[in-house]
């Protein structure tokens, strides 16, 4: 007689890792900017970062180049790209659009923080290049923490194209979850 499933049950660390690990490569549908890559905000964000480089500010200049237009800084691609559905005065973007959420940790409480933001760029993205992005998890570890030794640490990539479907940036960015010291030592994980 097969014993039916607890679902008051909670996971425990090791199942929210497999389950997690399940979600590894799955890539949401693109969502294309709203806007074309444009000057002006490219000339804003130069400004403010104290950026001079003729590349990005000059069109004569640029136009003169090997790349033929105004490119927009690498790290600014983020800054000046705005997705359908972000808040116009929000410049703060939302998490990834349809990614699956992880498993709930123990206690149905997700304590999750940013550990680090990394940037690859492949190709330049010049003024007028229309930019869609994608986004899915590339890796779930434990990651031991003082309070939670059976932390979770995931990687969440959002990948960046142009209208060619050329990869022009991926950034990955490191986060946590971990559970809180009441359930880590409800559970019998106490360092």
């Amino acid at each position: 007689m097969d014993v039916p499933a607890n679902p008051t049950r909670r996971l425990t660390p090791e199942q929210i890792l497999e389950q997690a690990r399940q979600l590894i490569g799955v890539e949401t549908e693109p969502i294309e900017a709203l806007y074309p890559i444009e000057y002006e905000p490219i000339r804003r964000y130069c400004h403010a970062a104290g950026d001079s480089n003729p590349l990005f500010l000059d069109p004569e200049y640029a136009r003169s180049t090997a790349y033929g237009a105004v490119l927009c800084p690498p790290l600014a691609l983020r800054a000046v790209t705005m997705l359908p559905g972000e808040p116009l005065d929000n410049p703060f973007p939302e998490p990834p659009p349809d990614l699956p959420l992880l498993p709930e940790i123990p206690g149905g409480r997700r304590m999750s923080m940013n550990l680090e933001v990394e940037w690859e760029f492949f190709a330049p993205v010049r003024v007028g290049d229309r930019i869609s992005e994608t986004s899915r998890y590339a890796d779930f570890f434990f990651k031991p923490i003082k309070i939670d030794p059976k932390a979770i640490g995931y990687v969440t990539e959002r990948i960046y194209r142009n209208q060619q479907q050329t990869v022009v940036a991926i950034s990955r960015t490191t986060s946590m979850i971990h559970r809180t010291p009441e359930e880590v030592q409800a559970a019998g994980d106490a360092v």
